[in-house]
């Protein structure tokens, strides 16, 4: 009766993976060209980051494309006969995406007003969140808009577009060291207002790809169509004819 039971779950969990939709994300563009943050290799990592979100809620099965070299060369020492045949990767077994993440970062802005005074002591200003090394009151926002498109890798179709905000703000007394670029990329941007918006943005593109995708309940597709309408009319409201 036991192993009925695990043989029912197997298959269960079996069809639940087949029936999810497969992503392969690619990398990120840039048209926010003042965003200081944007550096070589970043669309990278922000697709990397973007296909761990979409991994992690269950929702989709996400295919390898950012590391497809290491894969492929896993694929070519098990097809040299150096791997025992059991064990070997398999040439021609690898999944394909059903679907295509397109984002392009098309927005990015910082502010930063500080509370109290701030001094200069040997060239390192103390002051504020907006100084390298900080201790005062601050306050500081950051906003990331990702132009998103989602491609059917069959048809080439476009099935979802739609312009997703990311925002963040970080208020009160602040420490922090800031040590240039070192760590690369995105590293250092971590903890700021810059990684935490970004972040925000790639969690809400989750979110409405699993809205549209799997859930596909009225209430969520009313929460995001909401925001949209939001995003539409507080642009069109900046608009000068």
């Amino acid at each position: 009766m036991k192993r009925v039971l695990f043989l029912a779950l197997i298959l269960i969990s079996g069809t639940a993976m087949a029936d999810r939709p497969v992503l392969g994300v690619a990398e990120f563009k840039n048209e926010a060209t003042g965003a200081a943050w944007w550096r070589s290799g970043v669309g990278r990592e922000l697709s990397g980051m973007l296909a761990n979100e979409l991994a992690a809620i269950g929702a989709f099965t996400v295919v390898e494309r950012s590391n497809l070299e290491a894969v492929m060369a896993e694929q070519d020492l098990g097809a040299s006969g150096r791997v025992n045949p059991d064990t070997a990767a398999q040439v021609g077994q690898l999944v394909g995406a059903e679907y295509i993440v397109l984002g392009t970062v098309t927005d990015y802005s910082e502010e930063t007003a500080r509370t109290g005074g701030g001094v200069n002591l040997r060239g390192v200003n103390i002051g504020g969140r907006s100084t390298n090394i900080g201790v005062g009151g601050s306050r500081t926002q950051a906003y990331v808009a990702v132009d998103l498109r989602l491609v059917n890798a069959t048809t080439g179709a476009i099935e979802h577009v739609r312009t997703i905000e990311g925002r963040t703000s970080d208020t009160g007394v602040s420490l922090r060291a800031q040590r240039g670029w070192v760590g690369g990329n995105l590293a250092h941007e971590e903890n700021t207002p810059a990684g935490e918006a970004i972040r925000a943005a790639l969690i809400e593109i989750t979110d409405f790809l699993e809205c549209e995708m799997v859930l596909q309940t009225s209430a969520c597709r009313a929460k995001y169509q909401e925001r949209e309408d939001t995003r539409r009319e507080r642009t069109r409201s900046r608009l000068r004819f």
